[in-house]
């Protein structure tokens, strides 16, 4: 029965994984447009993290879809295939589940944050112009 499971999946993704890579080229959004200096600066910073990601995971292109529209150029480590990426991700990350971001912090530590809702978050709240200088929401009510 396990069998039978296992081979109905694989043929499920077999079939839709081009779909769903022709539907992230083809509704690839727009990015943020910053003056070349800004840009360059953006750049820089994002030198220091990695998205270790299978191609046709879709919370993986949710992240890549959300690094798009922030013009983010980080680095894509495909972790599908037994490899470099997928044991470091596994050795040093401590778990294989992507998408997972690595961040190399100034102070050369290394961070590993998992979860495309999370890894969304950190990417608007560190690179979106919209969301600088903005504290984040609460559910409680303001003090008097």
């Amino acid at each position: 029965m396990r069998f039978l499971i296992r081979t109905f999946f694989r043929g499920v993704r077999l079939i839709l994984t081009p779909f769903m890579l022709i539907g992230e080229r083809v509704s690839r959004p727009r990015g943020i447009e910053r003056d070349p200096a800004e840009q360059a600066r953006v750049d820089e910073q994002t030198r220091a993290l990695a998205l270790y990601h299978f191609p046709a995971c879709p919370f993986c292109i949710k992240a890549r879809r959300a690094m798009q529209r922030l013009s983010l150029d980080i680095e894509l480590r495909n972790a599908q295939a037994a490899g470099p990426w997928r044991e470091e991700l596994q050795n040093d990350g401590g778990r294989l589940q992507v998408p997972c971001l690595r961040i190399e912090e100034d102070d050369g530590s290394v961070r590993w944050l998992y979860e495309s809702d999370a890894i969304i978050r950190y990417l608007r709240d560190r690179f979106d112009p919209e969301q600088a200088g903005q504290t984040p929401a609460t559910d409680a009510p303001p003090r008097s």
